[in-house]
């Protein structure tokens, strides 16, 4: 794991210290709040990618847009001031693998967002409309009780390496908020993350990743807070660890699945607090067929949970092996 975080440190320090800058407004991207700048993001996005690589910046205002794709190569910088806002209209969004997002990622190398600006993805407004295009008939989707399950998330990277995501404030999703799946060399750092707009907005999902760190967060969410998931038997969640980090959450604090195909293996979750929590404050599950070896949790503080440590094994979804969990390790967990 040092060996990893140190690979990691280089990689960024040497990215950051020759990459060169564009401005936003050099592309004829619009601070009113109004314009839709999606194409013109898009363009300076695909420019710097195919000039060698660089720095996206963006500066104070607020800047409407829809699905955005990072390309390699690419920081998207949003300084002090800069808010980046998601559309409200259902048709401004692209999906990746399935997924609505507003910033999307598929199969990039060397992608980061960063910075204290804002990412606000407006999330009850955007899940309300594409409801009514449900009701319409215009969307299809397998609504129930007008629980809309297709709405964008606020960032979805897929089988991207060497991704940071650092410092930003990350609001208002209409679904799940920040998602990475099947990535690795991937680093979460100094976020902070208010996710309460709508239900079931997971705040930070790691799905099927490798080589990971979460350290220096704050995660509030109307779901699970901070989530390990494994969507593919063929996939796993490896050499994870979150470190001083901060969760509130209306489920769990933190979670291993519930969707458990593949496995969990060698995650390390130290010196984090949980607080505010109906369900619990750790659950591990192997409920779909996983693997579930080598984890810690140290240092874990929790006040006003529902209840303290979830440990569960099961099989649903006829036809999935029984998983296990082996090697768990829980130490100086202290609980209200």
């Amino acid at each position: 794991m040092k060996r990893f975080l140190l690979l990691i440190a280089t990689v960024l320090t040497v990215l950051s210290a020759n990459a060169q800058i564009y401005q936003a407004s050099s592309f004829g991207i619009k601070s009113d709040g109004v314009t839709l700048n999606t194409r013109s993001i898009q363009a300076a996005i695909d420019f710097i990618s195919s000039h060698g690589g660089g720095v996206l910046e963006i500066s104070v205002g607020r800047y409407l847009t829809g699905s955005i794709f990072m390309k390699s190569n690419v920081e998207l910088r949003l300084l002090e001031g800069a808010v980046l806002v998601g559309s409200t209209n259902p048709y401004d969004y692209e999906m990746v693998e399935g997924n609505y997002g507003l910033l999307l990622a598929k199969g990039q190398t060397n992608i980061a967002v960063t910075g204290k600006g804002v990412i606000d993805g407006r999330g009850a407004d955007c899940a309300l409309n594409f409801l009514n295009q449900v009701h319409l008939g215009f969307l299809e989707d397998t609504t129930k009780y007008d629980r809309v399950t297709k709405r964008p998330k606020l960032i979805y990277f897929r089988e991207c390496e060497n991704v940071t995501i650092e410092g930003l404030n990350l609001r208002n999703s209409a679904e799940w908020t920040l998602v990475t799946d099947q990535c690795e060399n991937l680093t979460i750092s100094g976020i902070l993350l208010d996710s309460k707009n709508y239900w079931n907005n997971d705040g930070l999902d790691i799905v099927d990743c490798r080589h990971v760190l979460v350290k220096d967060s704050f995660i509030d969410a109307s779901d699970d807070a901070i989530c390990f998931k494994s969507h593919s038997a063929a996939h796993l969640c490896e050499d994870i660890e979150v470190r001083n980090c901060v969760a509130r959450s209306s489920a769990s604090g933190f979670k291993f699945g519930t969707v458990s195909r593949g496995s969990f293996k060698n995650i390390r979750i130290i010196g984090n607090k949980v607080f505010d929590t109906y369900r619990s404050a750790i659950t591990i599950q192997s409920v779909d067929g996983a693997e579930v070896e080598n984890i810690v949790v140290d240092s874990l503080e929790a006040v006003n949970t529902g209840n303290a440590i979830y440990l569960r094994t099961g099989k649903r979804w006829g036809g999935a092996k029984e998983g296990y969990l082996r090697n768990i390790t829980l130490s100086n967990i202290r609980v209200e």
